[in-house]
């Protein structure tokens, strides 16, 4: 077989009808991410040159190619033949690339990994969480000796028919019998979730969901005074509910400089002292200092 070594528009090429290599989303975007930053695609497809048609058909890296043009990149290289292939041999080359890819060590792939020291980096590495599992599993002694401990959550979301949601329902206890909790909701939630996992994996470019869940939960966070709707009325100025109001939709925050909070704690002891407010709900001393404040004319 004659090969050379071509270069054009990615556009130019044309992609398999049929690829039974397939490539997960999370995956995808990783490349795509990777293509963008590097600017240049760094793996070389292989490419028929049909000589009847004048198509030239990628036999071998059909998702670099795709990637690349979502990238932005305008030219590429890659390995092409001209040679006349029928079509069994088309499907043998197409078939081995895919599947002679051969494995890694796990071991030498965790060393390697772990000698990456910036996060944007291991990302870009493309280690999907099933692999990033499989290394953890390698050094699970050490992860005793740190003594972490974790807990394991079920989300079982549920259709709107009642039936339907408890079969689902019994199902997934049976199946969930080993976590530590089980948390119900609408089957429609389920696609708001993922959705989120999606616009935080793109808007970030990250791969990995504990890493998206990871943005979610800051952005979630930094609005979390928005949340103040939901216990207080705005045109009333009223509660809206008997229950407990979370004060950081209160002050827009979980913390306060150590020297204003030093204040804050001896002002407290006094007021407990003193008997105005209870020591066990010393959350008190906000609703005293609220009123205190309204009373006092301007």
């Amino acid at each position: 077989m004659q090969i050379t070594v071509q270069s054009g528009d990615p556009k130019s090429l044309t992609l398999l009808d049929l690829n039974a290599r397939f490539m997960r989303h999370e995956q995808y975007q990783q490349l795509v991410a990777n293509l963008r930053r590097d600017k240049v695609l760094t793996s070389t497809p292989f490419v028929w040159l049909n000589p009847d048609t004048g198509q030239r058909i990628v036999l071998s890296g059909n998702h670099r190619v795709k990637a690349s043009v979502e990238a932005g990149i305008e030219e590429i290289h890659w390995l092409e033949t001209a040679d006349p292939l029928p079509e069994g041999r088309r499907l043998g080359i197409q078939l081995s690339h895919n599947s002679i890819v051969g494995e890694d060590d796990l071991s030498i792939l965790k060393t390697l990994y772990e000698r990456i020291d910036e996060l944007d980096w291991r990302d870009y590495a493309g280690l999907d969480d099933a692999t990033l599992e499989l290394l953890a599993d390698l050094d699970s002694p050490s992860i005793a000796e740190a003594n972490l401990t974790f807990q394991t959550l079920a989300i079982v979301f549920l259709p709107d028919d009642l039936k339907d949601a408890q079969e689902v329902l019994r199902d997934a206890l049976a199946l969930s019998a080993s976590a530590d909790a089980v948390w119900v909701a609408q089957l429609r939630q389920y696609d708001q979730t993922m959705a989120a996992l999606d616009l935080a994996s793109k808007s970030y470019d990250v791969t990995n969901v504990a890493t998206a869940l990871g943005v979610i939960l800051t952005s979630f966070t930094e609005h979390a005074h928005e949340l103040t709707d939901g216990w207080f009325e705005q045109h009333t100025g009223e509660a809206k509910h008997h229950g407990m109001a979370p004060l950081q939709t209160l002050f827009h925050t979980d913390a306060m400089p150590a020297a204003s909070a030093a204040i804050a704690e001896k002002a407290l002891q006094a007021a407990v002292a003193r008997g105005d407010i209870p020591s066990e709900h010393r959350h008190k001393a906000l609703e005293l200092w609220a009123r205190q404040y309204l009373d006092t004319p301007q």
